[in-house]
């Protein structure tokens, strides 16, 4: 095929989008249904993953909001905040947050953001938007299996909110909710009904990740459309994939963590109970192992953490190749690189246990394992860079909030190399270098891959354009925020700051980090207000958005822009597209973008 051939036939595709646009969508698949069944129990995948998205939301502001309370402890601890005590009420009298409180606060600010935020906000949003619309899907495989995972996730969302109003107050253990704290009622006052709340609201949550989890593999293996091999699929969907693999495999053992907990609590049992000693009296519980369920929770807890970072790392390569007009680079390696990822982040568990009295020649092999993970990453960090090398760059607010995840990524992975290093990791452990590191890498990583997503297909969800000027302030107020917060406590961990402590100011070794730790809060404060301005943007956005016009406003190339603005339910009006290409054919034979729908010519390579 010539490069006018395929020029015109894509063409005549761009110009039937065009015809299509106002489209409503309707086919035999468009259910006409009640405001109850279309916006509350949907079985769209779209208003499904809407749901997700703005739980997700909800869920981000109050879990930010617990960072800036006890930050506001940190780094002001002689001031008193008279207006606490109007929204904590007893748990901040005369204006001085309660110890109890403090840890109450630290516990469910880690809780919340990472399942109920990163996990299911940032994977539960766009596996279920992108996946039916980039294979090439009318729905998901069971769209009713996949409307209880959003309302298990809801109901669990009700559960953890309502461990907030007790009366003994919400879980207090860590978010790793360790026992023995967790496993006794009486060890402290976070470890009662509050505690009971935060298990079987982690458990619904669990049964919602596992239902959503295998709606995913489904549907990405047995509902492709026509041409839609695996090695056409967009990196976002392999990254998908790997997530659910990971989930699937992973949550059941947390899971089964969380019941033995449960019998510790109130049966009587002693899994991770022995030789405990409580106001001077021994209790009865012998032969159990508070280090079994380091290994229970930890099994899950690693590939968590790429449960968070992957679905970020799709957005991002698809997003990054959009924005740069060039074709993905190192497709297959990036694909190879996710595999190894989804492999090594089961063996490397341990490496969060060095100081468990864990034996150190078991140890070696984790510090080994945990040093690999770092070369699948670094491939995929060269192969980003590489993408946008030489690119002809569009700086749109998603294109940046990638280029964004890239850098701290970057940056927050590095230190992952020290704390994967045993004899290091001893003195590092449960300091600020740890909090520093996985804050970037993951927390700050994982935000901005979700960022980005939100804003490169919010005119696909809703029709409308974000805000750009308001992303733009967003964008870079976050990222400078997030490099002032968390690379100074990297020095406070190294000098041996332990992590979790409610007051530093009367501990005469980190007297010298009080100007630190103040400074560290009001960038907290200030980062936390543009939070707020990017919700503001999203929700004005969608009723007061400019408008989107043309069905494919990126000029990407993938199939989600082949459906209509507003799509109905089942995505296409008439037929399901037929795939002929990989979906990274940008600035190829003199054309800017050729859709994966254009057949390929016969001169013509694949790639």
């Amino acid at each position: 095929m010539s490069n006018e051939a395929t020029l015109h036939s894509h063409q005549e595709v761009h110009g039937s989008l065009e015809h299509d646009q106002h489209g409503n969508g309707h086919d035999g698949h468009e259910h006409h249904g009640t405001f109850i069944s279309k916006y509350v129990f949907s079985m769209d995948h779209k208003m499904i993953a809407k749901q997700f998205l703005i739980t997700g939301i909800v869920w981000a502001i109050i879990g930010a909001f617990f960072s800036v309370l006890f930050r506001l402890q940190l780094g002001f601890p002689d001031t008193s905040f008279p207006w606490l005590s109007s929204i904590l009420g007893h748990w901040a009298e005369n204006g001085h947050i309660k110890p109890e409180a403090y840890y109450a606060l630290v516990t469910m600010h880690g809780t919340i953001l990472v399942f109920f935020v990163l996990t299911a906000g940032l994977s539960g949003t766009f596996s279920n938007f992108l996946i039916p619309l980039q294979v090439g899907a009318r729905d998901m495989a069971s769209p009713f299996m996949n409307m209880l995972s959003y309302w298990f996730f809801f109901i669990a969302s009700l559960v953890m909110m309502a461990s907030l109003f007790v009366q003994t107050g919400p879980a207090s253990g860590g978010w790793t909710a360790y026992p023995p704290l967790s496993a006794l009622g009486d060890a402290s006052i976070g470890s009662k009904i509050g505690m009971d709340l935060w298990i079987t609201s982690m458990a619904l949550f669990v049964v919602s990740q596992l239902l959503g989890g295998l709606n995913y593999i489904s549907t990405i293996l047995n509902m492709r459309t026509k041409g839609m091999s695996m090695t056409k699929m967009p990196l976002t969907i392999w990254a998908f994939f790997f997530t659910a693999v990971l989930g699937v495999l992973s949550f059941p053992v947390l899971l089964s963590g969380f019941i033995l907990l449960l019998f510790d609590r109130h049966a009587g049992t002693s899994f991770y109970l022995s030789d405990i000693f409580v106001a001077g009296k021994a209790l009865s519980n012998e032969g159990g192992s508070a280090i079994l369920y380091q290994h229970l929770f930890w099994f899950l807890g690693h590939p968590e953490v790429y449960i968070i970072v992957l679905p970020a790392m799709g957005i991002v390569s698809e997003v990054l190749a959009i924005n740069s007009r060039k074709p993905i680079f190192g497709y297959l390696a990036m694909i190879g690189s996710l595999f190894a990822i989804c492999i090594l982040a089961f063996l490397v568990w341990a490496h969060h246990m060095f100081v468990t009295g864990l034996n150190p020649f078991l140890g070696a092999f984790f510090v080994l394992l945990t040093l690999l993970i770092a070369v699948p990453s670094a491939i995929k960090v060269f192969n980003w860079l590489t993408t946008i090398w030489r690119g002809n760059i569009n700086f749109t607010p998603g294109a940046l909030f990638s280029i964004g995840f890239v850098s701290t990524f970057i940056s927050g992975g590095l230190t992952g190399i020290w704390l994967g290093n045993s004899s290091i990791d001893i003195h590092l452990h449960d300091t600020y270098f740890v909090i520093a590191h996985f804050h970037i890498v993951m927390g700050v990583s994982a935000f901005f891959g979700m960022f980005a997503g939100i804003y490169h297909w919010f005119p696909k969800m809703y029709g409308r354009f974000l805000n750009n000027t308001l992303g733009y302030i967003h964008f870079w107020i976050t990222l400078c925020g997030a490099y002032l917060i968390f690379w100074p406590m990297h020095y406070e961990g190294l000098a041996g700051m332990p992590r979790r402590y409610y007051d530093y100011s009367t501990w005469e070794s980190f007297k010298q980090f009080a100007g630190l730790n103040h400074f560290i809060s009001i960038v907290v404060i200030m980062v936390f207000a543009t939070q707020l301005l990017f919700v503001f943007n999203f929700f004005y956005s969608i009723f007061k958005g400019r408008k989107l016009t043309i069905a494919n406003p990126w000029k990407a190339t993938t199939l989600e822009w082949t459906t209509p603005i507003h799509a109905g339910h089942g995505n296409w009006p008439g037929e399901v597209p037929e795939v002929h290409r990989w979906p990274y054919d940008y600035s190829k034979d003199g054309v800017d973008f050729i859709p994966q729908t254009v057949p390929i010519g016969p001169n013509e390579s694949e790639h």
